[in-house]
């Protein structure tokens, strides 16, 4: 009777302790990942260890410290996140959700690769969003704390790319009607006439006279006639250029569209792959001087075969990436007809 009721209470203490804490914040870099607690009143290893399904041994290792110690009220306890509290996987939602708080020029790309490699299409899914692009201190979700029962997030913490606020058009309304002027004393009465909707003559332009026409060999200077009072050379103001609309379609069209009117800058060089979860017939690329979201095409001219990768962020500055021009996700390989660690190939895109 005794013992049941201890059980009982332990669970109740444990999601009530669980409930006190913030949301879940994932601390370091893969492979050393982590959850900061603060102890509450009544806390050991033991509690800690049912709330994030993870042995209170560790528990104790990562903090350097002993059972015989115990836990103190107030002090923060690392919780490491492991291969058996931690699910990344496509069907892992369910637990406790994870946060990342995005930094300042972070990409979806740096995200996935700090956080054990999770594949980019889990963090899109799991966040109700498309695309590759992060807002600064917005909060992502990158992976679920197993049977965990960490308190939710804020409710802002699932809108990570929020989209611009929709342009507020005016409304037209009619001008008023012009009150009627008095009628002029002695003059007969006669009936108002209606009168054109040009009754308001809008201000004359401003005229500016052209430089005189050369003409034939006499030396004579010539202006154009316009037809309006001998006006030479009036030009109407040309029209305010509407800037082209962002790019849409697959990876190709987009390409179509950056580079159309405009002289592509080329490049000749060895290539290599990264590893990527990407879906059949998305390629990305890591690259150093086209802007991120550019649409880069790759050639391998050995068979004339090409693709469409889109820019992801700058190649790392490491040894083993000198002298490369491009790196791509290894799921362009087939594509390719290349299965070389690195490879010659040529690109095209617009800088």
């Amino acid at each position: 009777m005794v013992r049941s009721f201890l059980i009982i209470a332990g669970i109740m203490l444990g999601a009530a302790v669980a409930e006190a804490q913030e949301m879940l914040q994932v601390q370091g870099i893969a492979p050393d990942l982590y959850l900061v607690h603060t102890v509450q009143k009544g806390e050991t290893f033991y509690s800690l260890s049912r709330t994030y399904s993870i042995p209170p041994k560790e528990i104790a290792a990562e903090n350097q410290l002993t059972f015989e110690q115990g836990l103190q009220i107030g002090q923060q306890v690392k919780i490491p996140l492991t291969g058996s509290n931690f699910m990344q996987g496509s069907n892992a939602a369910g637990g406790a959700p994870v946060y990342h708080r995005v930094a300042e020029k972070e990409t979806l790309y740096r995200i996935s690769v700090n956080y054990n490699k999770v594949p980019l299409d889990n963090i899109r899914h799991w966040n109700n969003f498309s695309g590759d692009g992060v807002q600064k201190d917005s909060y992502l979700i990158v992976g679920w704390l197993k049977g965990g029962n960490g308190a939710s997030a804020p409710a802002y913490a699932q809108t990570s790319v929020s989209p611009a606020p929709p342009a507020t058009t005016p409304v037209s309304t009619a001008p008023a009607s012009p009150a009627p002027a008095p009628p002029v004393t002695g003059a007969p009465t006669t009936p108002r006439q209606e009168q054109a909707p040009a009754a308001i003559t809008p201000a004359p332009p401003v005229l500016t006279p052209a430089p005189p026409v050369q003409t034939g060999t006499s030396g004579a200077t010539a202006t154009q006639d316009t037809g309006a009072g001998s006006i030479a050379g009036t030009t109407p103001a040309a029209p305010a250029a509407t800037p082209p609309p962002p790019a849409t379609g697959s990876f190709e069209q987009i390409y179509m569209q950056q580079t159309a009117g405009r002289k592509a800058t080329t490049e000749k060089g060895p290539g290599a792959w990264f590893k990527s979860n990407a879906t059949a017939g998305k390629y990305y690329a890591l690259h150093n001087s086209a802007s991120r979201g550019t649409i880069v095409k790759v050639t391998n001219p050995l068979n004339g075969r090409s693709i469409y990768a889109k820019v992801l962020e700058a190649i790392p500055q490491m040894k083993q990436n000198e002298g490369l021009i491009i790196k791509l996700s290894d799921s362009a390989i087939n594509a390719l007809g290349t299965n070389e660690a690195k490879f010659y190939c040529e690109l095209s895109y617009e800088n």
